[in-house]
């Protein structure tokens, strides 16, 4: 057993590693700039948390999902390796401990959303780190021509001046080789850097497409004709509500997730359903990201999505096992004009989008030429209300004048709840508590989590109440008072959407966005939801086969199993036989057009096969202009 093997076993219980992670890690510890393709469920982490262990020094960990890289820092902590994390939402000073802990406390990996890289505490405090390498995780979001480009990512590169000795493992489960490309330039690539690539072939999972009438009807009927575990994923957060009540109503477990729920009730209805008390999970997209779930048997899309990437990741979820499993797409006629309408929806006109921007400053009330990095609290509900704006049009506005560098829109930040200790070990000892359940409380803190006398940890209320069998609100409360008596600092979990001004206020008429944040990426988009469409609606191209080739993968043979490939097994038996019935009757003799015997098979697919037949010089017209076989094959 080797190094690599030997951390991969002592912390991971795995014996060996899968796909290509061997070779990505093998190359990150050599030094060279590296670049992982791997589809979902490929085991992405492993290539950079085992490589952090085996250097020395930290691992800067870029990821954009503070959700995950709260859920990772917990996992991690809990193998006992040392990680923490810094992202939107923490306070300066929790900040600063958690970076002042990196440079002197042994850490080995620090996770930090794109959008910290740019201040200046960061910048300061990475100077007297000893980096081993920087993991960009999602790396296609720093890409202009990827399909979820974010500019915040751009400010990796300021890192890589800051610490130039470190190499860069990008990693990423969907790009196109224009994308492949870009990352590299964008990351600044050095010579002798490294494209590993896996095969995006899934062949366990088998893709179908269902033209359907009745969406309902055909997920009740999807859902009991495949068993096991499955994610149903729809556009909005209503329709996760309605049709989780459809299933549980026809007797199939299920419950819903989205992005608009409390931090402890996601937690709640995960945890259940990974426990398999739930069937079926009814979800939005905000679900799936860092899912450790290895048996799902069956993704449903209720509701296209807008790219064949986005498809790609969500319905990659099935089958990580490796067992037999199918990611099927309800498509209905009126859904590509839906897509369709997309476009206009994501890239608004820009009279709107300068609407938006004036409303929002009056909104916040910031005044011509001040508010530069002025951050607000935003509450979208209300600004649309008072203004009476569609929603999508003002979240769509808001993104692409972040994305133009007007202002910084963060929305649904959500921070999982975090306490420390602010009494030593010894003196809670001493403590004598009145009140039996703080007691009990700090007790199940104690046993549950470490380190809560040096720095802030992530905790779950619903966890605690489940210890100590006291309610969620009882652990809440008792948590609170116990912070107003001076023997922690608890900080609960928050929903805010922030706008901070990255310039100062300009007039309406300022507002202008480069080709590169609006034209060229409405082009990009539209390109997209054709690519989706085009998937939907082909009937002869393979859907495995299209989505490989899509992501650069040529020669990629036939599923054989989706039902483009078994339609295509049909036409082709059919042929056969019409073929070998036409040549039966030429081998008694030539015959004229309007004596042949068609049998009653279709006249048209008949004449095809005669018509390929005839080009392919198998059989010949005659002088009389009658069908014949090749003189010598009569």
């Amino acid at each position: 057993m080797d190094r690599y093997q030997s951390f991969l076993k002592s912390y991971w219980g795995y014996d060996d590693f899968r796909g290509v992670q061997r070779e990505i890690i093998e190359s990150i510890c050599a030094g060279k700039d590296t670049l992982g393709l791997m589809p979902t469920g490929g085991g992405k982490s492993i290539t950079f948390q085992v490589p952090a262990l085996c250097m020395s020094g930290i691992c800067i960990v870029v990821t954009p999902l503070i959700a995950l890289m709260q859920d990772q820092v917990m996992a991690l902590r809990r193998r006992g390796i040392k990680a923490t994390a810094v992202y939107s939402g923490m306070s300066r000073e929790e900040i600063v401990t958690a970076l002042d802990n990196c440079i002197l406390g042994d850490y080995k990996l620090l996770y930090a959303s794109p959008e910290r890289l740019q201040s200046e505490l960061f910048q300061t405090k990475l100077h007297h780190m000893r980096v081993s390498f920087i993991a960009v995780d999602e790396a296609h979001c720093i890409s202009q021509w990827g399909y979820d480009f974010r500019p915040s990512y751009l400010d990796i590169a300021l890192i890589r001046r800051i610490v130039p000795h470190a190499p860069v493992l990008a990693l990423t489960a969907s790009a196109t080789p224009e994308v492949v490309k870009d990352i590299q330039k964008q990351l600044l690539f050095r010579e002798g850097s490294k494209v590993v690539r896996m095969s995006f072939e899934r062949p366990n999972l088998t893709y179908i497409v269902r033209k359907s009438h009745d969406k309902p009807h055909d997920l009740l009927h999807i859902l009991r004709s495949v068993n096991g575990s499955a994610i149903v994923y729809t556009r909005n957060r209503q329709q996760t509500h309605e049709l989780a009540g459809l299933l549980l109503a026809e007797g199939i477990t299920a419950t819903n997730y989205h992005a608009g729920l409390a931090s402890h009730e996601k937690t709640l209805r995960q945890e259940a359903w990974l426990r398999d008390e739930y069937r079926v999970m009814v979800a939005t997209n905000a679900f799936g990201m860092g899912i450790d779930k290895a048996d799902v048997r069956l993704v449903v899309h209720v509701e296209c999505p807008d790219s064949p990437e986005a498809y790609f990741q969500e319905a990659g979820r099935a089958g990580r096992d490796g067992a037999q499993s199918y990611a099927v797409l309800l498509f209905e006629e009126r859904d590509g004009q839906k897509l369709l309408r997309r476009i206009a929806e994501t890239y608004p006109k820009m009279d709107a989008i300068r609407d938006v921007y004036e409303h929002v400053c009056y909104y916040l009330q910031m005044a011509m030429g001040d508010g530069q990095d002025v951050t607000r609290e935003f509450n979208l509900g209300e600004f649309c209300y008072q203004y009476r704006h569609f929603p999508v049009l003002v979240v769509n506005s808001l993104e692409l004048l972040s994305n133009a560098g007007f202002i910084e829109y963060r929305r649904d930040d959500e921070v999982i709840s975090r306490l420390m200790f602010t009494l030593q070990r010894d003196q809670l000892y001493r403590l004598r508590r009145a009140n039996a359940s703080e007691d009990v409380l700090i007790q199940a803190l104690l046993r549950k989590y470490t380190g809560l006398f040096s720095q802030y940890v992530y905790i779950e209320e619903a966890l605690l109440a489940h210890e100590t069998g006291l309610t969620q609100e009882a652990v809440y409360h008792a948590l609170r008072d116990l912070s107003g008596e001076g023997v922690l600092d608890y900080i609960p979990s928050k929903k805010t959407d922030f706008i901070k001004f990255v310039t100062r206020r300009v007039e309406r008429d300022e507002i202008v966005l480069p080709d590169s944040v609006y034209a060229d990426r409405k082009r990009q988009y539209k390109q997209r939801i054709e690519a989706m469409l085009m998937y939907c609606l082909d009937d002869q191209v393979c859907h495995s086969t299209f989505l490989l080739n899509y992501f650069g993968e040529q020669g990629a043979k036939e599923c054989g199993k989706c039902e483009v490939c078994r339609s295509n097994q049909n036409t082709e038996a059919a042929n056969d036989r019409m073929r070998e019935h036409f040549l039966a009757q030429l081998r008694q003799g030539p015959l004229s057009p309007k004596d042949l015997n068609y049998d009653g098979f279709p006249r048209d697919a008949y004449a095809e096969v005669i018509k390929t037949l005839v080009d392919q010089e198998q059989v010949v017209l005659n002088a009389t202009l009658q069908f014949a076989l090749p003189a010598g094959e009569a």
